[in-house]
C-alpha cells in the first residue's frame, strides 16, 4: 500500500482540513499538498512508520495554528464534540452529513440526466464543482467520481446514436439502464468509502 493511501493519513490530513478553515482556499490546499507530498517521500509503508512520519509533521492542531498564524488569522476555537441535538458547525463543506451530500450530488446529477436534461446537468455541474473544491478527498478519488458521473451522459448520448441508427434493442436499453445507475452510485460509494478512512 502506498503511504499516501493509508487510512491513517486520510484521518491526518482531513484533520488538518477541518483545523483551518480560517485560511484561504488555496493557501489551504496548497498546505495539504505539501503535507501529502512530505508523507508520499517517506519509505513508511506499515502502521508503525506511518505514525512516525506524523508525528514528525506534528499534531494536526499545531501544524494547522502554524499555517493560520503565517496567514495573519487567528486559530479558530476547537471545535466541540458533535452533539446529535446540538447546533452544526457553520460552512458549506462543515460535518459528515454536508461530505455526504457533495459525495451523492455528482451521481444524483448523472441519474437525473435520464428524466430531466437540465435539473440533472444543473446538478451534476453543482455536485462537481463542489466535490473539487473540498478537501476531503484527494485528487484521484475526485477523478473517479468525476468519471461514473460524466459516464451517464456519455451512455445517452452513445445509446441516443444507436437508436436514431435503429441499432439498439431491449437487451442494450437494460444494460444502458443498468450502466446509468451502476455508475455514479459506485462513484458515490468510492467517496463514500473514502470518507470513513
Amino acid at each position: 500500500m502506498n503511504a499516501i493511501d493509508h487510512p491513517l493519513v486520510a484521518a491526518y490530513l482531513d484533520s488538518v482540513a477541518r483545523e483551518t478553515p480560517g485560511l484561504p482556499a488555496e493557501r489551504r490546499a496548497e498546505l495539504l499538498a505539501d503535507l501529502r507530498e512530505h508523507i508520499e517521500v517517506s519509505d513508511a509503508r506499515d502502521d508503525a512508520g506511518i505514525r512516525a512520519v506524523l508525528a514528525e509533521l506534528g499534531d494536526p492542531r499545531t501544524v494547522a495554528a502554524s499555517a493560520l498564524a503565517e496567514e495573519g488569522t487567528t486559530s479558530p476555537a476547537p471545535s466541540p464534540a458533535p452533539v446529535a441535538d446540538g447546533p452544526r458547525p457553520a460552512g458549506p463543506l462543515a460535518g459528515r452529513q454536508a461530505a455526504r451530500i457533495v459525495a451523492a450530488l455528482p451521481a444524483l446529477g448523472g441519474l437525473l440526466l435520464l428524466g430531466s436534461p437540465y435539473a440533472g446537468a444543473l446538478v451534476l455541474a453543482v455536485g462537481l464543482a463542489l466535490l473539487w473544491k473540498s478537501p476531503l478527498w484527494d485528487a484521484r478519488h475526485k477523478r473517479i467520481a468525476t468519471a461514473t458521473s460524466v459516464a451517464v451522459p456519455v451512455l445517452l448520448l452513445l445509446g441516443g446514436l444507436f437508436l436514431a441508427g435503429g441499432g439498439i434493442g431491449p437487451v442494450e436499453l437494460l444494460l444502458i439502464g443498468a450502466f446509468s445507475v451502476g455508475l455514479p452510485a459506485a462513484g458515490a460509494l468510492v467517496l463514500m468509502r473514502a470518507l470513513r478512512a
